[in-house]
């Protein structure tokens, strides 16, 4: 059974699953500029959890059991998997596609053509790039979207460069600056980025393995 707040606008064209929470004033649905009301298809699955004052414009496909904190907007045309966590403030641009069981933290922003892959963790305040030249004549013809592959975690308050490509199971320390593309299982931190470790080696202080790919 759905639970949707008298205070919440739903555009035409939206399709809910079951077990749907969206609390108060959210929209759902919004359509992009030069598109119509009812254009483009929104799908929101089952068991999903939309916080207040969350916005989610038109054409997303989101899965399963897929929740938001508070105030997060979501553009245009994004393809979001089952398992999906995003954190208060963030903001998502079209376009992109995360995969299952991502967890954004609070405050992240994700621009245009980018792809986070299954099992990423991505921190507070992390912030992805796209564009090369920023406000240059054709600034928007040459965008270059980020690849976060497989389980990659990045830690809070790190810059991505357009075009970088962050492998599997990498770990990206907390305030860094990413301007090239990271290999499989390392470990990266600094500004600019600096390789110091594989994330195999790192270890709690009794000894157990912190990560067991």
């Amino acid at each position: 059974m759905s639970n949707i707040s008298d205070t919440v606008k739903i555009l035409k064209n939206t399709l809910l699953g079951e077990n749907v929470t969206i609390e108060d004033y959210c929209i759902i649905g919004i359509p992009p500029m030069k598109r119509n009301e009812g254009e483009l298809e929104t799908i929101i699955g089952n068991n999903t959890l939309i916080r207040s004052h969350s916005v989610i414009y038109a054409g997303n496909k989101i899965g399963d059991n897929f929740q938001t904190g508070n105030n997060v907007n979501i553009r245009e045309e994004n393809i979001i998997g089952n398992n999906v966590s995003i954190g208060t403030k963030t903001v998502i641009e079209f376009k992109t596609k995360i995969e299952d069981n991502v967890r954004l933290h609070s405050q992240v922003f994700i621009p245009e053509y980018c792809t986070i892959k299954k099992g990423c963790w991505i921190g507070p305040n992390v912030v992805l790039t796209n564009a090369r030249y920023p406000n240059s004549l054709k600034s928007k013809e040459f965008l270059e979207g980020i690849t976060i592959e497989e389980k990659a975690i990045i830690g809070a308050n790190t810059t991505i460069l357009p075009g970088v490509k962050i492998g599997e199971n990498v770990l990206i320390g907390a305030g860094s600056l990413v301007n090239k593309d990271i290999p499989d299982g390392k470990v990266a931190v600094g500004n600019p980025i600096t390789i110091i470790n594989d994330t195999k080696n790192l270890r709690y202080p009794n000894g157990e393995e912190a990560y067991k790919w």
